[in-house]
């Protein structure tokens, strides 16, 4: 089931209604139901894995009561390292072995001994097994470095692992965010519900204005890249920088809307980034439960940046490569992570990683300065050219496509089978930016304006727009349930 279905618009209300006016003020029901809805959402994807959530909410609930019973520091991290063993193991099977032992081919072949591999497997990749594996293995680690106290309700703990707005795409969150509130009374709050259902309506805006409106373009000219000129290569990675963005931050405003209808506060994952100041910012403002959680569970037990210079590096370097492999099993994504390493490590030798963490661009004036819109675009334009590898089938056709863009550059976008539409796009990515720019320092209000009259507008547009743009026979699902 996906946020966009007509499934789900008939799920969620019945969800909602025996949540608030049958089980209210019953936190124990309330839960019950959070729990059988969430594996009814999941199993009508695949029933199948719901096992897997299962097991890692089992393994990890029994591992922290175990960590909390002990004293000696050594048999503490003995039974935290079940927990990561078991849930990267998953992982690993699930979503790598069949890239390691066509790696291991590969790697023979060139070593001049041709094989053929009969150990692949045909394997599923379950959706959103990276999400929630790194969830239960946070509560494990807050556990263990004594932040946090293990729950003894079970029923609790597997609610807030397989909870539906963010099961399959994050936010990932923390217990110490989203346990506690789903332990403690919720109470039903008129303009928490108006707000969620705001975030619901323009995170659908973005997934069906921006990023179901621009696929199809995008496709084709990643698909067909060898016969196009860098001018349209140019323009396809461009898009796709917006599609990428409205897909999945339209996710995160669904997921964290949704979340709000039963009293629920998830954390922002998505910041504007566009309009980030330098690459560190931009980690600071996308995706930001992944960047969080890196922080917390990777860098900063390394050392993060109170080591050395050359052991700083090395830190930023394992988090970006780590963070890369996490999105996909193939070197494309290993690549993507190592470019953002290379471009970030600058940032961080000039002390200038954090100079942006409490601002935002034109923050004490209307209009950005010339140097604020100078540094947005070489900004987005490191991360579009980045998102080359992240969209490439291959290391092959990445540098391909590249080598395309510095090669062919001329200006024929019109001979594209679609251009005929391309001043659509231009106006609507144009207007996206501006509208963006205009509510940028508040991601959780798309719609908060003192004019009833301005509202109104807005809301005519966007509701509008979305019937406008709506193709049913359309593939409606998120790009990052592939992660």
């Amino acid at each position: 089931m996906v946020f966009n279905s007509l499934e789900y618009f008939i799920f969620l209300p019945i969800v909602f209604l025996l949540y608030w006016f049958v089980l209210n003020k019953r936190v124990k029901a309330q839960n019950i139901l959070i729990l059988v809805a969430s594996y009814v959402f999941y199993g009508l994807w695949d029933w199948r894995f719901l096992s897997l959530i299962l097991l890692s909410t089992v393994v990890d609930y029994f591992v922290a009561l175990k960590i909390d019973s002990l004293d000696e520091k050594s048999k503490r991290k003995s039974w935290l390292w079940v927990s990561v063993i078991f849930n990267v193991g998953l992982l690993g099977f699930f979503k790598y072995y069949n890239f390691f032992i066509d790696s291991w081919v590969d790697m023979v072949s060139i070593m001049g001994y041709e094989i053929k591999s009969t150990w692949t497997l045909r394997v599923i990749l379950p959706v959103g097994i990276s999400f929630y594996t790194f969830q239960t293995m946070s509560y494990s680690f807050d556990v263990y470095y004594k932040k946090l106290k293990p729950t003894t309700d079970f029923l609790s703990f597997a609610a807030f692992v397989s909870f539906f707005p963010q099961l399959v795409a994050g936010p990932i969150e923390r217990a110490s965010n989203l346990l506690s509130q789903i332990l403690n009374k919720r109470t039903f709050n008129y303009d928490q519900i108006v707000s969620g259902l705001k975030l619901i309506l323009w995170g659908l805006f973005k997934k069906i204005v921006i990023a179901d409106s621009l696929a199809p373009m995008v496709d084709d000219i990643f698909t067909n890249y060898s016969t196009y000129p860098a001018s349209t290569l140019i323009l396809g990675v461009t898009m796709f920088s917006f599609q990428v963005y409205g897909d999945f931050s339209g996710y995160s405003d669904i997921a964290i809307g949704t979340a709000k209808l039963f009293g629920v506060e998830l954390m922002s994952n998505f910041k504007f980034p566009n309009f980030s100041r330098n690459v560190a910012e931009y980690w600071q403002r996308w995706h930001v439960s992944l960047s969080t959680w890196f922080r917390h569970y990777v860098y900063i037990p390394l050392g993060g940046s109170k080591v050395s210079k050359l052991k700083a590096i090395r830190n930023i370097s394992i988090v970006f490569l780590v963070s890369g492999f996490w999105h996909g099993a193939n070197w494309t994504f290993i690549f993507w992570g190592a470019f953002h390493a290379l471009v970030f490590i600058p940032v961080f030798l000039m002390g200038r990683n954090a100079v942006y963490k409490d601002s935002v661009v034109g923050e004490n004036t209307f209009l950005p300065t010339l140097t604020e819109v100078g540094q947005v675009l070489l900004t987005f334009a490191i991360v579009t050219f980045s998102r080359i590898f992240f969209r490439s089938e291959s290391i092959t056709a990445a540098f391909s496509f590249i080598n395309k863009i510095f090669t062919d550059f001329s200006y024929e976008a019109y001979s594209h089978p679609m251009g005929y539409r391309m001043i659509d796009y231009y106006v609507l990515i144009i207007l996206f930016v501006i509208y963006e720019y205009i509510i940028r320092k508040d991601e959780r209000s798309p719609f908060k304006f003192k004019s009833k009259v301005v509202r109104f507008i807005v809301y005519t547009i966007v509701i509008f727009s979305m019937l406008l743009f709506y193709d049913s026979h359309m593939d409606r699902s998120f790009i990052y349930f592939q992660f």
